[in-house]
């Protein structure tokens, strides 16, 4: 017969506790973050006793590519085994904190061409699966006084509401702003409809006495300018 003890459960211990302190992720992330591999990075972002296991899971949910964790809703990774919403919601933060990062200077960043309102958003919106629409919000010197999401899903003249753009303009008093929006295809050629948007957009903005300065579509390492080619601004 056998001892009750044999049929308890036998303690595993995790991977974080047979580790020496020296090689536990939080303590190369604090000595080293450059000597990091992808894995520490990831679970020291998430925390916990079981914080390898989920790192590990999470870098094979994605095959190592951080693109696809990136573009992973929330929902999506908090239903993978070990991470739940809280570290879900802790991971998506971490990840946009680095793509915001190059656009973080302490000084309001001056928009003074099409080119400098792409690089504050190109990184990121590239790389979203769906269609995005947000707005620049510009002050009187064409510095930057926020960037906002305003649509997610698909751009067309039929489902925007044109006054949904112009809201955070309103709020903030900002005289002008610059639109953007992605080709998740990567080709960021306008369709009918981006056209047919912006031209609503100028127009509105006439009204509401909010300068439109330019309408971006973002594409995979290069964007287009619709104020630059003449399309719904004439």
């Amino acid at each position: 017969m056998q001892s009750p003890l044999t049929l308890l459960p036998q303690y595993k211990p995790t991977r974080l506790k047979t580790l020496p302190l020296r090689e536990q992720p939080a303590y190369r992330v604090s000595t080293n973050v450059a000597a990091c591999s992808l894995a520490e990075l990831l679970a020291a972002v998430i925390g916990g006793s079981k914080q390898i296991e989920t790192a590990e899971g999470l870098l094979s949910f994605c095959n190592g590519d951080l693109q696809r964790l990136y573009c992973a809703e929330v929902s999506e990774l908090a239903s993978l085994h070990g991470v739940g919403q809280q570290t879900a919601v802790r991971l998506k933060a971490a990840f946009s904190l680095g793509l915001k990062l190059n656009g973080s200077s302490g000084e309001r960043i001056a928009i003074n061409s099409p080119a400098d309102a792409a690089n504050l958003v190109q990184n990121e919106m590239s790389l979203l699966e769906q269609e995005y629409l947000r707005v620049i919000l510009l002050s009187q010197r064409n510095t930057v006084l926020d960037i906002v999401e305003v649509y997610h899903g698909s751009v067309n003249a039929a489902q925007i509401r044109i006054a949904e753009i112009f809201k955070p303009a309103i709020r903030r008093i900002a005289p002008a702003l610059i639109v953007v929006h992605n080709h998740p295809s990567g080709d960021p050629t306008p369709s009918p409809d981006d056209v047919a948007v912006t031209r609503a957009m100028v127009q509105a903005g006439k009204l509401l006495d909010i300068q439109v300065l330019d309408h971006l579509v973002i594409g995979k390492g290069r964007f287009v300018s619709l104020k630059e080619r003449g399309l719904g601004f004439s």
